[in-house]
């Protein structure tokens, strides 16, 4: 028998015995800065109706963020616990990790929606544009998760981090460069620390990026009607939802999942197209 066999496992599965547990979040603690934003939102919701403790991060904006807190506990029951700070800088992301770990001792997944639409008109397009887009889009984001990875290997947690790309992350859109870029390095930089945790510690981290969404930086565009030729030409079937983006998120954060350094586009196909 090969070393890593398990001979009892390989036995129920050929009695057809196969489990598929649920509920693999309860009362873990759970770090989403940038959660109370449209799509963050959406996946506070997710967990709270899986009982699982969602520490949700916000820039500056505290009565948003409470009312937003409160509406979700209304709605899906729970407690929503928010903390408050500029994922930018390093004495701010201590505080997120600090706050987070005081519910079990440790952090058990981690989620990351915070983004800059990084809006620059392309023909006037300066280097403070772009660093400014690569601070709020890469670096803040980038910092943390690596911080917060760092954080569950010193105390051996098996568990599971996610970051926000985005569709021009993955496709090639024109005029696209201030804000796909730094979304494009960061699944690169995703997929380095991948390959650095997943053997020794097992601790996997992916990308999901989102497309043309009814709530989030694509919602004034399609509230404009910009982005209706997407559907007029058949290039998507519908506009994305929350759910949509909450649904791939929570599937990557599946504490025993066999799943990292990878990127998965919920966009309808709109990549593709590109």
């Amino acid at each position: 028998m090969a070393s890593y066999m398990n001979p009892e496992q390989i036995q129920r599965y050929q009695n057809l015995e196969f489990a598929f547990p649920e509920h693999t979040l309860r009362g873990a603690a759970i770090l989403i800065p940038g959660g109370t934003g449209g799509l963050g939102a959406a996946l506070v919701a997710r967990l709270l109706m899986e009982q699982a403790i969602p520490i949700v991060g916000y820039l500056s904006n505290k009565e948003r963020a409470r009312r937003v807190g409160l509406k979700l506990e209304s709605l899906y029951g729970g407690t929503v616990h928010l903390v408050e700070g500029d994922i930018r800088c390093a004495p701010e992301r201590k505080k997120y990790i600090e706050f987070a770990s005081q519910f079990t001792g440790r952090i058990q997944g981690f989620a990351c929606f915070v983004g800059d639409p990084a809006r620059a008109n392309f023909d006037e397009l300066q280097s403070t544009d772009l660093a400014k887009s690569f601070e709020s889009n890469f670096i803040g984001p980038v910092l943390l998760a690596k911080e917060v990875g760092e954080h569950m290997i010193a105390r051996k947690v098996e568990g599971s981090l996610v970051l926000l790309s985005s569709m021009q992350g993955v496709g090639l859109f024109e005029r696209s460069l201030n804000y796909a870029v730094p979304k494009a390095s960061l699944i690169h930089a995703c997929r380095i620390l991948a390959k650095q945790w997943s053997g020794k510690h097992n601790l996997r981290i992916n990308l999901v990026a989102p497309g043309a969404t009814v709530v989030g930086m694509a919602e004034s565009s399609i509230r404009s009607g910009k982005y209706d030729g997407f559907i007029d030409r058949q290039d998507i079937c519908r506009f994305g939802r929350p759910e949509d983006v909450a649904r791939a998120v929570r599937f990557l954060l599946e504490p025993d999942s066999y799943v990292t350094g990878q990127v998965i586009a919920v966009d309808g196909g709109l990549s593709l197209k590109a």
